[in-house]
């Protein structure tokens, strides 16, 4: 849902009164965000965070407002470490008029040792246990037994799941119905792995950054490829499934 910082909603722009182009916005945020693209920016767009206009040609317009909710999406990336679904859900709330309390920034991020301990903490806390994973999956334990097997789900050291683990069960479950069984997908798991290795090769530099706002970019990269890989992966399959049917 669009909030009311983010402009008048999405269309056609009509007039030029007040409306930038990209790059212009780039410009904007870059004194604030020096890590900032024109990628990120488009990123957001598709994670519909942002909605900017489009011009009869199909050009990309935006508003003040628009400006100022990247802005403030950028904060909360880079003070906070929040997840976009959560920055989603404190803007929503924001515009029904309710109060967010965002997580205290954390003392850590100042350190010099690229270690990242906020986001250690808040990636543990966002963990789930088993008994919660099952309810939250919809299965049996025999089912994600079978799944640990494969290596499709992994009990961390401390008992539990990290809470991506709820989105990978109800997923396997559901290609389960198309007669995919774990053993077919340990290939899909070793690709995943694979492009974390590629995504981590360009972040890696970035956390063990001196500036703990490079540092704090490395998540939003992270988030921005996984993204862009998701994308073009998709594309691969169906490009792939296009010529195998014709």
């Amino acid at each position: 849902m669009r909030t009311p910082m983010g402009g008048a909603g999405h269309g056609t722009a009509t007039a030029a009164d007040g409306l930038m182009s990209i790059g212009t916005v780039l410009g904007r945020l870059r004194d604030e965000f020096p890590e900032v693209t024109i990628s990120k920016i488009r990123f957001l767009e598709a994670e519909g965070l942002v909605e900017p206009r489009r011009t009869p040609s199909g050009y990309r317009k935006f508003t003040p407002e628009d400006v100022a909710r990247l802005a403030q999406i950028l904060r909360m990336q880079r003070d906070h470490y929040l997840p976009l679904k959560v920055i989603r859900e404190h803007l929503d709330a924001l515009a029904r008029g309710e109060q967010v309390r965002l997580p205290a920034q954390s003392q850590q991020r100042d350190t010099l040792d690229g270690s990242w301990e906020a986001d250690t903490e808040q990636r543990t806390a966002a963990r789930i246990g088993r008994a919660e994973l099952l309810a939250a999956a919809e299965v049996g334990e025999e089912e994600l037994a079978e799944w640990e097997s494969y290596g499709l789900l992994v009990q961390r050291a401390d008992g539990g799941f990290d809470a991506e683990a709820v989105t990978v069960a109800r997923l396997v479950a559901e290609l389960g119905g198309f007669g995919l069984e774990p053993r077919h997908l340990r290939a899909m798991k070793a690709a995943a792995e694979r492009e974390a290795g590629l995504v981590e090769q360009v972040v890696a530099p970035l956390r063990r950054h001196r500036n703990p706002q490079t540092r704090a970019h490395a998540e939003a990269t992270a988030k921005e490829l996984v993204g862009l890989s998701v994308r073009l992966h998709a594309a691969l399959m169906q490009s792939a499934l296009g010529v195998r049917l014709h």
